[in-house]
C-alpha cells in the first residue's frame, strides 16, 4: 500500500473516496463535505470505495490531493484480456446479482458472480428484477436453491408490484454493488433507488473537467433507506478475477463444506477416489448444475495458470469458512 511521501503536508485529513474518474476523484470528509482532489503521483492507485488521506499542497489550493490509500477491508477485481487482474471497487460489504425474466438467466453466470462474492470476502443475494413479466414463476426453483445455500432471494420491480422497497432493505447498512447480465435492468434499479444518480454522476464529471468521459465516471451513492450503492463501469461488465485451481471450490458454500471430507486434502472432486463432493452430487446434495459451474471454473483457472504462469492469485481479504 503507498505510503505518504516526503512531501506530505502535515495536516492529512481521512475521507472516502466517493467518485473516481481516472487520476481525478472526489472524496468524502469524516463530515460529509465533498472535494475534488487527484492523485498524487504517478504509482498511487485508488478506486471508488478507498478510504484515504488526503490534504492540500498548498494554502489556497482550490483541488486537494490524496497521498495515501490506507489498508483495504475488502477488494473486488475483475480479470483483463491478458488474464490481469484489477481492482474495481474497494471496501464493499455486498454483492446484488440481478436476474429478470428477460433475458433468461445464465445461471452459470450467476454462479460466477456469487463465487466472486465468496473469493472477495463479501455478503450476496440474488435480485429477480421485472418480477411483474410473465415467466418469473420459472426462476423459483433457482431462486430457492440459492436461498437454502444462504443466498437471499429478492423480488422487486421499477415499474409495478413489488417495487424496491424490499432490496432497499437489504441493501441498508453496507456498501454495495448490482451486477448481472445485459438488459437486467441494473440501471434502472439504481435509478429508482438513486434518482438523483444521474445528475450525481454528471456533476462528478464537470467538476474534473472531462464531461465527455462520463460514462467512465464511478461513483458511490448514498441511499435514503441507509447504506450506499457503487455505480461502476468495471462492475457492470464484471467478469470476477480468478483464484488459484485448488481455491476455486471456496468460492461454492456447498461444495467447500463436502470437501471436508475428502480423503485427500487437495482433491479438485474430478477423478480422486473417495471423494465427498463427487458422492454429494450423486445423493442429490449438491446440484450437478452448481457442479458444472465449478468444473467449468476450474478449467478456466486452468487455462489461465498455462497461458499466464505469472498470475497470483488475485485474492486479498476474505471471510473465513
Amino acid at each position: 500500500m503507498a505510503r505518504p511521501s516526503p512531501a506530505t503536508p502535515p495536516d492529512l485529513r481521512d475521507g472516502r473516496i466517493v467518485a473516481s474518474h481516472g487520476r481525478q476523484v472526489t472524496v468524502e470528509g469524516e463530515s460529509g463535505e465533498r472535494h475534488a482532489c487527484r492523485l498524487h503521483g504517478r504509482k498511487l492507485e485508488a478506486v471508488c470505495g478507498d478510504a484515504v488521506r488526503w490534504g492540500y499542497a498548498a494554502p489556497g489550493d482550490d483541488q486537494g490531493t490524496v497521498y495515501e490509500v490506507l489498508p483495504r477491508r475488502t477488494l473486488l477485481q475483475r480479470l483483463d484480456g491478458l488474464g490481469r487482474t484489477e481492482p474495481v471497487v474497494a471496501n464493499l460489504t455486498q454483492l446484488v446479482a440481478v436476474v429478470a425474466p428477460q433475458p433468461v438467466p445464465d445461471w452459470f453466470v450467476v454462479d460466477r458472480y456469487l463465487a466472486g462474492a465468496e473469493w472477495s470476502g463479501l455478503a450476496a443475494l440474488v435480485t429477480v428484477n421485472k418480477a411483474e413479466l410473465d415467466g418469473a414463476s420459472a426462476l423459483d426453483d433457482e431462486l430457492a436453491n440459492y436461498a437454502a445455500l444462504g443466498y437471499p432471494a429478492v423480488r422487486c420491480s421499477t415499474r409495478a408490484q413489488p417495487g424496491t422497497a424490499s432490496l432497499a432493505t437489504h441493501l441498508a447498512g453496507g456498501t454495495s454493488v448490482l451486477v448481472g447480465q445485459s438488459g437486467t435492468g441494473k440501471s434502472s434499479l439504481l435509478n429508482a433507488l438513486v434518482p438523483e444518480a444521474r445528475a450525481v454522476t454528471q456533476e462528478i464529471s464537470a467538476a474534473t473537467e472531462e464531461g465527455r468521459h462520463t460514462t467512465t465516471t464511478s461513483a458511490l451513492h448514498r441511499l435514503s433507506s441507509g447504506g450506499s450503492l457503487i455505480d461502476s463501469p468495471g462492475v457492470r461488465d464484471y467478469a470476477p478475477a480468478l483464484p488459484t485451481v485448488r481455491e476455486i471450490g471456496t468460492g461454492f458454500r456447498e461444495i467447500h463444506a463436502a470437501a471436508a471430507g475428502c480423503r485427500f486434502q487437495d482433491c479438485l472432486h474430478d477423478t480422486e477416489p473417495g471423494c465427498a463432493v463427487r458422492a454429494a452430487v450423486g445423493d442429490g446434495a449438491i446440484r450437478p448444475r452448481r457442479f458444472e459451474s465449478y468444473r467449468r471454473l476450474v478449467a478456466l483457472a486452468k487455462d489461465f495458470a498455462a497461458r499466464f504462469p505469472e498470475r497470483a492469485s488475485p485474492r486479498g481479504t476474505r471471510r473465513g469458512r
